[in-house]
């Protein structure tokens, strides 16, 4: 179980001081403002999306604790080139880990790959919100919103 829990946070560790996708894009057609003030976590998330609804290119530029940055980088490499209905639906099963309901999740949870190395902020309830921040934000820019908080 210790090594499990080495490779999880290595995992953190790697997104969170190398994100992936930290960028933005010049093309995208949404973007929203996603706020933590209990944390300070605060970035912005970038999509392209084409005319049927595909996630061409995702992005995120911004600060946070590394859980925050962790996940947003996670987030980017599972939705890219995957329908808006597949994003919502992976950021669904993806909350309901987080916050301990994954026996509520639909379908196979290994279809959360790396994000599964986040399962243990559900220990701590303050930091579910650093790690749902870039998902939340996300679709408040499918959903055509400015910005988003967790408070």
């Amino acid at each position: 179980m210790d090594d499990l829990r080495d490779l999880y946070q290595e995992v953190i560790l790697d997104h969170g001081k190398n994100p992936r996708n930290f960028r933005h894009p010049d093309d995208c057609n949404r973007q929203a403002e996603g706020d933590n003030p209990l944390c300070g976590d605060q970035l912005i998330v970038y999509l392209k999306l084409d005319a049927d609804g595909t996630v061409a290119d995702v992005a995120f530029e911004g600060r946070g604790c590394a859980i925050s940055m962790a996940s947003a980088s996670m987030m980017t490499e599972m939705v890219q080139g995957h329908s808006e209905a597949d994003a919502r639906s992976l950021f669904d099963k993806f909350h309901k880990l987080v916050t301990g309901h994954e026996d509520d999740i639909d379908g196979d949870v290994d279809d959360l790959d790396k994000l599964i190395a986040l399962s243990g902020v559900r220990e701590f309830p303050m930091r579910v919100k650093c790690a749902t921040l870039a998902w939340h934000t996300m679709t408040a820019a499918m959903d055509g919103e400015q910005s988003v908080t967790t408070e």
